[in-house]
């Protein structure tokens, strides 16, 4: 088994590049949905999110409203950091215990974290590699606007929140620069499946010589 990490800033079509290669047989461990589970009513961060950020964040339905409680963490550094605090350990039990149960020969696993170099990610999973997926910050906004219910200033602060891009560029071991047609992406995304079986193929080396495996 090979995991790696993919990561991007928000509009950069990295959720459709998971997709792209969960088509071709890779595992895919989307640590945002993680994260919504965990604070769904049943979620083990429901509770927490609740004693901290003050009964109104919880609608009628009993669910969070995810919008207030972006609004709040988006703009205030030591909210988001606390709801961080709440979620992250939560997503990190549950991405090794899928890592664990994912690990037979010629599984690739792709990690999706959006703040992989933030949290240094690669380095607590041991990933084998990073795949970034970079848009020009303009095409990203446009793109989030038209397809999300968020508003320009909403995404401009999301991404601000966001490692700096050539932060990313630079944990980089494969970069799909996605500004063209969905075709284009799918094209750079098969050399990204290439690269990976590359990844797989060493892997295997390594492991029917009997060298050490990092």
């Amino acid at each position: 088994m090979i995991a790696i990490g993919c990561t991007g800033g928000i509009g950069s079509g990295k959720s459709t590049v998971d997709a792209l290669l969960a088509q071709r047989g890779a595992l895919v461990i989307d640590t945002d949905a993680l994260a919504r589970a965990a604070l769904a009513p049943d979620g083990a961060g429901y509770r927490a999110t609740i004693e901290r950020f003050g009964p109104a964040v919880r609608g009628d339905d009993g669910e969070l409203d995810r919008g207030q409680i972006a609004a709040t963490v988006f703009a205030d550094e030591a909210a988001r950091r606390d709801l961080e605090a709440i979620v992250h350990p939560i997503v990190e039990s549950e991405v090794r215990a899928r890592l664990v149960a994912a690990d037979r020969p010629g599984q690739v696993v792709v990690v999706d974290i959006p703040l992989l170099v933030e949290t240094d990610a690669r380095a607590r999973y041991h990933l084998d590699g990073v795949l970034v997926v970079e848009t020009p910050l303009e095409l990203a906004v446009a793109r989030t606007v038209a397809t999300r219910r968020l508003d320009e200033a909403s995404v401009r602060a999301r991404a601000a929140a966001q490692s700096d891009p050539l932060l990313r560029l630079r944990a980089a071991d494969f970069i799909i620069l996605n500004e063209g047609t969905l075709a284009e992406l799918a094209a750079m995304t098969g050399r990204a499946w290439a690269w990976l079986l590359r990844l797989l193929a060493e892997r295997n080396e390594q492991f029917s010589a009997g060298e050490p495996l990092d």
